[in-house]
C-alpha cells in the first residue's frame, strides 16, 4: 500500500441518527443524512472530492458511538483500512450492570452479556474481544494463530522465522548427531520416520486425522463501519457488539431433544405478562423455526388473543379440550390444529387463545385440563410459552407451573408489579424443591412502561431482583410496545435486539436433554 501523509487533518464524527461533523484542518461542515449509512457515504463523498484536488489518496478518522476507524479514502472512493480501529464502548452509551451472585442483571440492549449454565446461580459479565480490521495483506490464518486464555487475554502463536531463535532450537530438536551412526534394520523393512516429520503416519487408524475437516467461518461484518467496509470489498470481521447479537440468534436457535415449556408469571394484572409471552414466543420462531406455540393459560379474561393475530375461525382453548383425546391417538395430523390456534403470519409461532368474553365461573379449567392441553401442545409443538393469570392459588396456574421447565417474570417499571413478582417467586420457594429450582432460574424481564421513568428506579428494581434470579434483562421504552397488535418488525431495532437478549436469556436455561425421570 503506497504511503498516505497525514496531512491534510481530516476527521469526522456521526452518531446513530444519522448527523454529524466533517473536520478539515479545523473547519468544520456539518452533515444532515436520513440515516447512519447514508452519513457514512457523505464522508466518504468529501474525502474523495479532497482526494480528487490533491490527486492522491486522503486519511480520514472517523469517531462513532461503538468504534473509531482511521480509514484511506482514494480519489475514486474506493476505502481501505488505515490500520486497526481503536474500538470503545461498543454498547454506545448503554450501560451493563452486572450484580452480585446469585443473581446477575442484564442491560439488554448491545452489550455484554452475563452467561450462567442452567441452575449455575454465579454470572459473570461475557467476555468478550474486539476483532481487528483484518487486511488482505495480513498474514494468514495459516501463519498466526490466536489462543483465548482462560484469563480472557489473546496469545498470538507464530512460527519463528529463519534466524530466530526459536527457529534454531526446533532444528537442533530433530537434527541428529553427526557422531551418530545409524541402526541397521532387517531387510524389507522401511525406515520409521520421527514423530512430527514429513511422512509420519499414525500407528493405528484410530489416530489418523480425517480428510472431513469441520470448519467455522465467520461471516463478514453487516453493521456500522464494518459492513460498509465490507460492501465496499474491504474484508472485515464484525465487532463485538454485532458478534454478541449473532451469538444470542444461535442460542434462541438452538433445538432441544423434546418440547420444553416457559411460564410467563406475575401476581399482578397489567406487569406485562402478555407482551413478554408474545415476544418471546416470536424470536424463539422467527430464529429457531416453526413448532412454536403462545397458550393463555387463563382461568378469567385473558387478553393474549386480542394482543395478536385472528386466523378464519375464533376457536379457543375450550374448543381444543373435547378433541384431545383425537389429537393424541396415533392417526391424528399436526394440519388438525389448524382448527384450534391462530397462525402469526409475521412471526411464525400459534397462538392457543383462552375466551375472554366469557365470566370464569363458565368455562372453568381443571388441572387435569390442563394436563390434556399440554399434551397435546408437546405432541406438536417443540416450544410451549405460557401467558398466565393474576390467582396463584388456582390449580390452573399451579399445574402450568408443574410443567414448566423455564420460569420468566415479567415486570413493569412500576414498583408495585415489581414487588408483585418478588413475592411470587419467594411462594414458589417454598412450595417444593422443584418450584424453588425453578424461582432460582428464572429470568426477570423489567419493561420500561413509562417513558419518564429515570435510569435510577430501573436500576433499583434490577438490583432487586439480581438476588432473586439467574438474569435480568431491561427493556427499553417503546411506544409500539402499546399497540393493539403486537409483531416484532414494529419494534425499534433496539427494542428488538433487546427481545432477542431476553429470549437467549430464557434459552440459556432450557436444559438440551431431558432431565432424569
Amino acid at each position: 500500500m503506497q504511503y498516505v501523509p497525514m496531512w491534510p487533518a481530516i476527521s469526522a464524527r456521526i452518531d446513530d441518527s444519522g448527523s454529524g461533523v466533517v473536520t478539515l484542518n479545523d473547519t468544520e461542515h456539518r452533515i444532515t443524512a436520513e440515516s447512519a449509512e447514508d452519513a457514512r457515504r457523505e464522508v466518504v463523498r468529501f474525502c474523495a472530492e479532497n482526494a480528487q484536488k490533491l490527486q492522491r489518496p486522503v486519511r480520514v478518522t472517523v469517531e462513532e458511538p461503538d468504534a473509531t476507524w482511521p480509514l484511506i479514502v482514494h480519489p475514486d472512493g474506493k476505502v481501505d483500512t488505515a490500520d486497526e480501529p481503536a474500538p470503545t464502548d461498543e454498547a454506545s452509551g448503554l450501560e451493563a450492570v452486572v450484580g452480585s451472585a446469585p443473581g446477575s442483571v442484564i442491560d439488554a440492549v448491545p452489550g455484554v452479556l452475563p452467561h450462567a449454565e442452567p441452575g449455575d446461580s454465579s454470572t459473570g459479565p461475557r467476555r468478550t474481544s474486539h476483532v481487528p480490521v483484518i487486511d488482505e495483506d495480513a498474514t494468514t490464518a495459516d501463519t498466526v494463530a490466536t489462543h483465548v486464555q482462560a484469563d480472557g487475554t489473546d496469545r498470538a502463536t507464530v512460527p519463528a522465522a529463519p534466524g530466530v531463535a526459536g527457529a534454531e532450537t526446533s532444528e537442533a530438536a530433530v537434527a541428529a548427531p553427526e557422531s551418530a551412526e545409524p541402526t541397521p534394520l532387517p531387510l524389507g523393512q522401511p525406515a520409521a520416520p520421527e514423530p512430527g516429520l514429513p511422512g509420519a503416519r499414525p500407528i493405528s487408524p484410530q489416530g489418523r486425522t480425517s480428510f472431513i475437516q469441520t470448519e467455522s467461518s465467520e461471516d463478514p461484518a453487516t453493521r456500522g463501519w464494518r459492513g460498509f467496509l465490507v460492501r465496499a470489498g474491504v474484508k472485515v470481521g464484525p465487532g463485538s457488539v454485532e458478534r454478541s447479537e449473532r451469538e444470542d440468534r444461535v442460542t434462541v436457535a438452538q433445538q432441544w431433544t423434546g418440547p420444553r415449556t416457559i411460564a410467563v408469571v406475575n401476581g399482578k394484572g397489567g406487569a406485562n405478562k402478555t407482551p413478554t409471552t408474545i415476544l418471546t414466543a416470536a424470536m424463539f420462531a422467527r430464529h429457531g423455526g416453526a413448532g412454536v406455540l403462545a397458550w393463555d393459560n387463563n382461568q378469567t379474561r385473558g387478553t393474549l388473543g386480542w394482543r395478536t393475530e385472528q386466523g378464519p375461525h375464533d376457536a379457543t382453548l375450550h374448543d381444543l379440550l373435547p378433541e384431545t383425546e383425537r389429537l393424541l391417538s396415533s392417526d391424528a395430523q399436526s394440519a388438525e390444529l389448524a382448527r384450534f390456534v391462530h397462525h402469526q403470519s409475521r412471526d411464525h409461532y400459534d397462538v392457543l387463545r383462552s375466551q375472554p368474553m366469557a365470566l370464569a365461573s363458565q368455562q372453568r379449567v381443571s388441572s387435569g385440563d390442563v394436563d390434556r392441553v399440554h399434551s397435546v401442545a408437546a405432541k406438536y409443538y417443540r416450544l410451549i410459552v405460557m401467558d398466565s393469570g393474576n390467582d396463584e392459588s388456582d390449580p390452573m396456574w399451579l399445574r402450568m407451573i408443574d410443567h414448566t421447565d423455564q420460569l420468566v417474570v415479567a415486570t413493569s417499571s412500576r414498583a408495585e408489579h415489581a414487588e408483585a413478582g418478588a413475592l411470587l417467586l419467594e411462594a414458589l420457594a417454598d412450595r417444593d424443591e422443584r418450584s424453588a429450582a425453578l424461582a432460582r432460574n428464572a429470568v426477570a424481564v423489567v419493561s420500561q412502561s413509562d417513558e419518564k421513568t429515570t435510569p435510577a428506579e430501573i436500576r433499583r428494581i434490577e438490583q432487586g431482583y439480581a438476588d432473586l434470579v439467574r438474569d435480568v434483562v431491561r427493556i427499553p421504552f417503546d411506544p409500539a410496545m402499546g399497540a393493539s397488535q403486537l409483531h416484532v418488525r414494529a419494534l425499534s431495532p433496539t427494542t428488538q435486539r433487546a427481545w432477542l437478549a431476553a429470549s437467549a436469556a430464557v434459552a440459556r436455561g432450557l436444559p438440551l436433554t431431558p432431565p432424569p425421570a
